[in-house]
């Protein structure tokens, strides 16, 4: 079984992660340097690094002109917080 301090650990290094790809990716595009993918950021979002990749957005002020992003990134963030809510409470 795995423990819950192996999950808290996981989220911490997946938003983290979020978070510095975010950084990462804007100061590539201000140099105009080979991007991080967009399905990354997703992909890292979904795998619960949601709310370090939502921050790391509006701290830096990157695609936030993007409407998947603006609107994706904390719905999917929302979702995964409902869902783990829902399974720790049956």
């Amino acid at each position: 079984m795995i423990s819950y301090n192996k999950i808290i650990v996981y989220i911490i290094i997946l938003n983290i992660l979020g978070y510095l790809i975010m950084y990462i990716d804007k100061r590539r595009a201000k140099k105009q340097q080979w991007r991080i993918s967009e399905q990354t950021i997703f992909l890292i979002t979904f795998l619960g690094g949601g709310i370090g990749t939502t921050l790391g957005m509006y701290t830096f002020r990157h695609k936030t002109k993007k409407i998947k992003f603006i609107i994706g990134l904390p719905l999917i963030t929302i979702i995964e917080i409902v869902v783990i809510i829902y399974i720790n409470v049956i």
